[in-house]
């Protein structure tokens, strides 16, 4: 019987990642690398690091893998490599070069993993990059990503925590990937919204990032492992609310429906214990709530734009990413003021 991908790992995506906590502990450890040339480090909680050349360019870098969370080799490596893509396209970047990172069990068949690295390569040149190697261990778990370079102007870099007070918040891609692949996981999930959910992660974001040049954003973040909330709370940061209006949110098929059935991530839960002090749930039921915390792999971008020009962003994003919507309004914020407030 040809063997089953997940059947390695007990989670996979973006729901693999580490606790958003105890990342922060770590971080606090190292040291903060300041520079003129580093424009962007970890400390703001980013997408990518950017390091200046000169005054008309500057290098967007970033690194992202995981366990798979699906069966299909060559689907898991699009997946993988389409959201490894999405921190540059986040950045306002372009990318040119993308390194394989490979994890592979010694006793999985080899052309799996040729799989898993055939798609993501198809990925890798539909972005215009060129795959440039990468590094492979021996791990029980199979793992695959990229490491991704690319190139912006200096004064075109877009940033996740430079939102500003009347700005509205838009979304480009529906939640509830989570929900989705957990109960996919235990065969539980329909095939429809299976297949809408494998549709969103491999759609990439560069059509709504090429999108946005033509506007004035002042913010823009990808939505994955910390839910639309821990997303949204670092762009609010300390001085800013986000308010969500739950019922204007784009959902996938089923989602809703997988959250009242208890189809739940431990990241997601992660997710709500680490953000309890940070957000405001008015009055929104538990399933509504999942969705909120959900993580999501290759997700949509999350924009804030000055409020009248926020309708024509959404006309214009709508030709690849039809489930764009305006999903919320940034606020000023009073210290001890939550940082998201959903509706």
């Amino acid at each position: 019987m040809p063997q089953s991908l997940m059947s390695f790992c007990p989670t996979g995506g973006c729901g693999a990642k580490v606790d958003p906590a105890l990342l922060s502990k770590f971080l606090t450890l190292l040291p903060q690398n300041k520079g003129d040339k580093l424009l962007v480090g970890f400390d703001t909680s980013d997408d990518a690091a950017v390091w200046q050349l000169n005054p008309e360019t500057a290098i967007i870098s970033t690194v992202d893998f995981f366990p798979p969370m699906v069966n299909d080799a060559r689907l898991f490596g699009q997946i993988a490599a389409t959201n490894a893509l999405s921190d540059v396209y986040a950045m306002g970047a372009r990318p040119i070069m993308a390194l394989n990172l490979v994890c592979y069990p010694q006793k999985m068949d080899p052309q799996t993993m040729a799989e898993i690295l055939s798609g993501g390569a198809q990925v890798i040149a539909e972005a215009g990059a060129f795959l440039g190697g990468g590094h492979s261990i021996y791990d029980p778990e199979p793992k695959y990503g990229l490491a991704v370079t690319g190139l912006a102007h200096p004064d075109k870099i877009r940033r996740n925590n430079t939102v500003q007070i009347g700005d509205a918040i838009i979304l480009t891609k529906a939640l509830g990937v989570g929900l989705i692949l957990s109960a996919h996981r235990v065969e539980a999930a329909s095939p429809d919204h299976y297949d809408a959910a494998v549709t969103s992660m491999t759609r990439p974001n560069r059509e709504a990032a090429q999108a946005l040049d033509d506007f004035p954003v002042s913010a823009v973040t990808d939505i994955t492992g910390f839910g639309l909330l821990g997303h949204l709370s670092e762009m609010a940061g300390d001085h800013h609310a986000i308010c969500l209006n739950f019922d204007s949110l784009p959902l996938l098929p089923g989602a809703l429906t997988y959250a009242q059935e208890f189809f739940a991530t431990a990241l997601g839960q992660r997710n709500r214990n680490n953000l309890a002090h940070r957000v405001d749930l008015q009055g929104l039921d538990p399933a509504q709530e999942e969705i909120l915390f959900d993580p999501q792999t290759s997700g949509g971008l999350a924009i804030s734009i000055p409020a009248h020009r926020a309708m024509a962003l959404v006309e214009a994003l709508k030709i690849n990413d039809p489930q764009s919507a305006i999903i919320g309004q940034v606020e000023g914020r009073r210290p001890n003021d939550p940082a998201v407030i959903a509706l």
